[in-house]
């Protein structure tokens, strides 16, 4: 029986870059061990018809917390942002779970193994978005002299929530959190803290960057136990780009040592022409190999 899943929610839209993602998984064969399970948040029935020999379990992703429907607005995937946070209540027979947004892909099974050792004793196994060419932290407005308005995106995201302005302002310089992979035990004690500050903050704020507010919130003000992974293993593209390592055909870090890309993962799109590659794989950006000669590639998975 297998005890580890590796867990997604894709809609109609984005079911492409899904089976991408799973594809990605089912290339190393080290992955046999691990279920693949889905939350349907919208796919149609052929869509649902081709996962059926691809993935362990698919589930109806709900609203586990009551969302008004004035903020649904019909956007299901919104559930993304709620579901996350009950994965033991859809999938209840795994010990651990690896969540990763079906815009991110595998790339190395390393950085699945070191996700699956990171939650043991019932921490949370978590990437912070900060590392070595990182430019800009936060953002902030200067007015006059010393003053200035910040506008980080835990400090944004926490006002226009009503969060109290003390864990407002603790978390204003806190590193962000992306929630986009993450793990945990069935039985850790973050589920719980998480979904309570997820309530707090689908209560005033809006749904999309809810659960990614209540996770840091979890982290930096309730202090839960986690174990922070390196940058490789949650890579946001649209923050600094890879580089491509054409003697071993992989995507690596931009900056010595290089380390091998071991999620790749295309959170806010990666733009062209105002054309975002998740929606079009044949969107291709210029990036750098080893010799820093420029190449045209796409960052999506290719299963050749």
């Amino acid at each position: 029986m297998k005890k580890s899943a590796i867990v997604s929610l894709a809609d109609e839209k984005y079911f492409d870059l899904l089976i991408e993602l799973i594809d990605s998984i089912k290339k190393k064969p080290e992955s046999k061990d691990t279920a693949i399970c889905v939350l349907d948040a919208g796919i149609n029935d052929n869509q649902r018809e081709q996962l059926k020999n691809k993935v362990d379990e698919v589930a109806k992703a709900e609203w586990d917390i009551e969302v008004s429907n004035f903020k649904v607005m019909g956007k299901e995937w919104l559930k993304s942002q709620v579901s996350r946070a009950f994965l033991p209540k859809y999938f209840p027979k795994y010990e651990k779970y690896l969540w990763i947004d079906c815009d991110a892909w595998v790339n190395d099974w390393k950085c699945v193994e070191l996700y699956f050792k990171a939650c043991e004793k019932g921490k949370l196994g978590i990437t912070q978005t900060m590392g070595p060419g990182y430019k800009i932290m936060s953002k902030v407005k200067w007015l006059f002299g010393k003053l200035a308005i910040i506008k980080s995106q835990n400090f944004k995201h926490a006002l226009s929530s009503n969060i109290d302005i003390s864990k407002s302002r603790k978390l204003a310089f806190a590193p962000h959190i992306n929630i986009g992979v993450f793990s945990l035990q069935k039985n850790s004690p973050c589920w719980e803290v998480w979904q309570k500050n997820l309530r707090q903050t689908l209560k005033n704020g809006k749904i999309f960057g809810s659960e990614g507010l209540a996770i840091n919130l979890s982290v930096y003000i309730d202090e839960v136990d986690t174990e922070f992974l390196p940058l490789n293993c949650n890579w946001i593209a649209s923050n600094l780009l890879p580089k491509y390592d054409d003697f071993q055909k992989t995507f690596v870090e931009p900056y010595l040592p290089n380390n091998k890309i071991g999620i790749m993962h295309l959170a806010a799109g990666i733009w062209k022409n105002n054309v975002d590659m998740r929606l079009d794989k044949n969107i291709k950006i210029d990036i750098y190999n080893l010799q820093d000669q420029k190449e045209t590639k796409s960052l999506r998975f290719n299963n050749s």
